[in-house]
């Protein structure tokens, strides 16, 4: 099947602005803001506020950016094997390789103890934006987000002291509302289950972001307190018989980012900057992390977890991009911001001097000419090295400390001052020879990004002073300078590191470390970079989304979505095929038995070479050949929902978010149904090929129990 985007059909029939008709399934909703009434008009389902509590505090998010959903009493944890991939790297060997081969515990004590992968499950939240507004009253667009900045960190902490929970404040509606999510933290995490690489990502990247597909693409974790498995009050019940075609469907997760609501200047400044950017970034790093893994197999097996990422990053941006490039869905943008700026002026809402959007407007213009330098220089783009991250950080906190307190950035004064130490001071890890190859490509990448101009070398509009670009190189090709600074640099010795961090600004200069000599050099213009984003950029910018998501409410009424922000959200869809545009009728879900066939279609090559446990289980009569493995739903998802669990009205699990099709790229910036879908592995398929083709009959019988 060709690839295609369908998009004319989509922008015709997708809607660009909350609408809320009883066609559309749209929307990533906030579980304090429901949308009851919408369910209820199309579906004739209620949401109950019990049914939306269970969810919520079974729903699970994993700091590596994925979600998962607890599913039985003892803690059994779902989310894919995607998601958990930099978890199974981190605990493979050469000799016990989790990830190409899998992992099965038969019984408890066989269970893996893993590195803190970060889960959390979201308990309580709380709105605090009268508490932000009232600090941000008199403040000037320059200084606004700093007081923001320490206006959230002094609530996150008292209501961590208070409630004994992780409490983080989540900017909504582009800063018109501010709301508290408070978590409980999971520390002790161990492995069950894993198929193999070649099953969880059966297909590879030539199927990522395709449809049909035969992927079995879930992992189980298990959640332990005081070392027994964790008893869990609130998990979800497993479906007997999983979804049916035109079967009502919710999906609880953590959707990453998505843009809207953004202005058309903003989108303007994505489609020509911001992502071409990014997809050349993701290129040349596909490149040089091939090369490196076409050395050996070991190097292949090191890098495969993060060429696997950068592959899907360099797809789904791709996706994105060709999106923001196409005529039709620019021109709905502008149309919706057109019909509100005219009414917000019909209800005088704005004047001439008090447009958000003509200060956006203005914002990107200064912008444009300084994010490359900015991404490159001060969020280190440029070296991607953990060795040059900690020399930069060193850096930095020297320069901030030779200040005085009222001076410092925040990170660097109050409360927050030994934690921004003791960070510096801590392990870091990192392979000489991968450390080396991201280097050499970023030094390259700024070597080829910046162009000569008197007294410097300029990155569009940012001149970096000849004396300080010669110190980032130090007369040496990016690779011969990525070899100096990785073999030579003493940062990874803790003592070294405390000498460092106790200097004078004066002292530090003297340093010969060559990682620190770079990051004396980058500091002047990546300071100045910061500021100049902090004052010109991400303050004003939020001020004025503050003002426009106001508009939009006094507009458009309260019954509004708001971007996705990589927390708990609620959407809600139907299990339904497609139509291609060239008439071609994709099925609503595809079987086991296909996952065979397809593998046979392509010889059973890299990426469509099915496991031996598949193999033998065929051989034995034992795969579950009729069993449902994926399907599709209308459900309004994006990146960061992968690992999410799909539920039935009866809360059960029936499916397993792990991917969209290619027309489903376009969710960043709208939303439709006819052909845009999510992607699941099936819930029946899960437990079957768990029992018949794994032999772990006790963990099939374990879910949703």
């Amino acid at each position: 099947m060709k690839r295609r985007f369908a998009l004319a059909a989509a922008l015709a029939l997708g809607s660009f602005f909350p609408s809320f008709d009883a066609r559309a399934d749209e929307g990533m909703w906030l579980f304090s803001n429901p949308p009851t009434r919408q369910i209820k008009e199309k579906y004739g389902f209620d949401a109950t506020p019990e049914f939306l509590e269970n969810l919520q505090k079974s729903s699970v998010r994993f700091g590596s950016g994925g979600s998962g959903s607890f599913v039985s009493s003892n803690g059994l944890i779902m989310t894919n094997h995607h998601v958990a991939l930099s978890t199974l790297a981190a605990i493979s060997t050469a000799e016990k390789d989790y990830v190409a081969n899998g992992f099965r515990a038969e019984k408890l004590e066989d269970e893996i103890k893993c590195p803190n992968p970060g889960l959390i499950v979201l308990q309580e939240i709380v709105d605090v934006t009268e508490q932000i507004e009232a600090a941000l009253s008199d403040a000037a667009p320059a200084e606004a987000e700093a007081i923001r900045k320490e206006t959230i960190a002094k609530i996150q902490a008292d209501a961590n002291a208070e409630k004994g929970l992780r409490c983080e404040v989540v900017t909504l509606y582009q800063g018109g509302l501010y709301h508290l999510y408070c978590y409980k933290e999971i520390k002790d995490v161990r492995l069950v289950f894993a198929p193999e690489e070649s099953v969880g990502f059966f297909g590879g990247d030539p199927d990522n972001f395709e449809y049909p597909r035969y992927n079995l693409d879930v992992t189980f974790f298990r959640a332990y307190e005081n070392g027994e498995p964790m008893k869990t009050e609130h998990f979800l019940k497993w479906s007997d018989n999983g979804a049916s075609e035109g079967d009502l469907v919710f999906v609880s997760g953590h959707p990453a980012r998505t843009n809207r609501f953004n202005t058309v200047a903003d989108l303007q400044y994505q489609r020509d900057v911001y992502y071409p950017h990014m997809m050349n970034k993701y290129r040349r790093r596909e490149v040089a992390y091939q090369v490196f893994g076409s050395e050996n197999d070991e190097n292949a097996r090191r890098i495969a977890t993060s060429l696997f990422r950068i592959q899907n990053s360099r797809k789904n941006r791709g996706g994105i991009l060709n999106g923001l490039q196409t005529v039709a869905l620019m021109q709905k943008k502008i149309d919706a911001e057109n019909e509100l700026r005219k009414l917000a002026a019909e209800k005088n809402l704005i004047d001439a001097a008090n447009d958000p959007w003509k200060q956006v407007e203005t914002i990107m213009a200064g912008w444009r000419g300084r994010y490359l330098a900015h991404d490159l220089l001060e969020a280190n783009e440029a070296f991607t090295s953990a060795t040059v991250a900690k020399a930069r950080s060193i850096v930095r906190y020297v320069s901030e400390m030779a200040k005085p307190e009222a001076e410092r950035l925040p990170a660097y004064r109050g409360d927050s001052l030994e934690g921004t130490r003791d960070g510096l001071l801590g392990d870091f890890g990192g392979d000489a020879d991968i450390e080396t190859m991201m280097l050499t490509d970023g030094l390259s990448m700024l070597y080829e990004y910046s162009k000569a101009v008197d007294g410097g070398r300029a990155l569009d509009a940012v001149v970096i002073p000849q004396a300080d670009f010669d110190g980032i190189f130090d007369g040496l090709s990016p690779k011969s300078r990525a070899t100096q600074i990785i073999q030579k640099s003493r940062l990874k010795d803790r003592e070294f590191r405390e000498s460092l961090v106790d200097m004078s600004w004066e002292e530090l200069q003297k340093s010969d470390d060559p990682a620190i000599r770079l990051a004396l050099a980058v500091e002047p213009t990546a300071r100045m970079l910061r500021d100049y984003n902090e004052a010109e950029v991400a303050g004003p910018s939020r001020v004025a989304y503050a003002k426009i998501a106001k508009i939009r409410f006094a507009v458009y009424g309260t019954e509004v979505y708001p971007d996705a922000t990589f927390t708990l959200r609620l959407s809600y869809g139907k299990a339904a095929g497609y139509t291609e545009d060239d008439g071609t009728q994709i099925p609503f879900e595809t079987k086991v038995s296909g996952a065979y066939a397809h593998a046979r279609e392509h010889n059973f090559a890299d990426p469509f070479d099915l496991s031996q446990s598949w193999l033998d289980a065929e051989a034995a009569g034992k795969a579950p050949m009729d069993a449902p493995i994926n399907f599709v739903t209308t459900n309004d998802i994006i990146g960061g929902n992968s690992g999410s669990p799909a539920v039935n009205t009866k809360g059960e699990v029936v499916g397993l978010i792990f991917d969209g099709n290619i027309q489903s790229l376009v969710a960043n910036f709208t939303y439709e149904d006819e052909v845009s879908r999510a992607v699941l592995v099936h819930s029946t398929g899960i437990r079957e090929v768990v029992r018949g083709v794994y032999d772990l009959p006790q963990i099939a019988d374990e879910l949703g129990k």
